[in-house]
C-alpha cells in the first residue's frame, strides 16, 4: 500500500541546495568579488573533486531591494551528511587547506569588513514524478 501511495504523489526527492545570502557593504565589491574568485572558489573545487558536493555557483541579485541579499553562494549535494562524516570532512580540509580553526575564524571576521552573511538556508529541490 505504501508504495502506490508513494507512486501517487508527483514529486521525488533531489539535490539539496545550501543557499548564502550575502549583503556587499560600500566599498566592498571588489574585495569580496576577488575572495569567492579566489578561495572560496578553490575550496569548492576542493570539495567537488572529493565528491562532497556536485556544484556551486553564484547569483547576484541584479535589483535588490532593502534588507535583501546582493550574492546568494549556492552549493549543490546529493545528501546532508552525519556529524561523525562532517567532522571526518573538516579534518581533510583543514590539512588540505594547512589552517587552523583559529586563523580561519579570524580570516572570516576580516571580511565582516566589506560583507555581512544575511542567510543561510538549506533547501532540496524537488523533481517531477516522471
Amino acid at each position: 500500500a505504501g508504495t502506490v501511495l508513494a507512486d501517487e504523489y508527483p514529486f521525488v526527492a533531489g539535490d539539496y541546495w545550501e543557499v548564502t545570502g550575502v549583503h556587499i557593504k560600500d566599498g566592498g565589491s571588489l574585495k569580496y568579488a576577488n575572495f569567492i574568485a579566489g578561495e572560496w572558489r578553490e575550496d569548492q573545487e576542493f570539495a567537488k573533486t572529493k565528491g562532497w558536493i556536485k556544484d556551486y555557483m553564484v547569483f547576484a541579485n541584479t535589483n535588490p531591494r532593502q534588507g535583501e541579499p546582493d550574492l546568494y553562494l549556492i552549493t549543490v549535494m546529493d545528501s546532508v551528511v552525519s556529524g561523525a562524516v562532517s567532522e571526518k570532512r573538516q579534518d581533510e580540509y583543514m590539512a588540505w587547506r594547512k589552517k587552523t580553526i583559529a586563523q580561519m575564524d579570524s580570516e572570516s571576521g576580516n571580511r565582516a569588513e566589506f560583507r555581512e552573511i544575511m542567510s543561510d538556508e538549506l533547501i532540496q529541490k524537488m523533481e517531477f514524478r516522471k
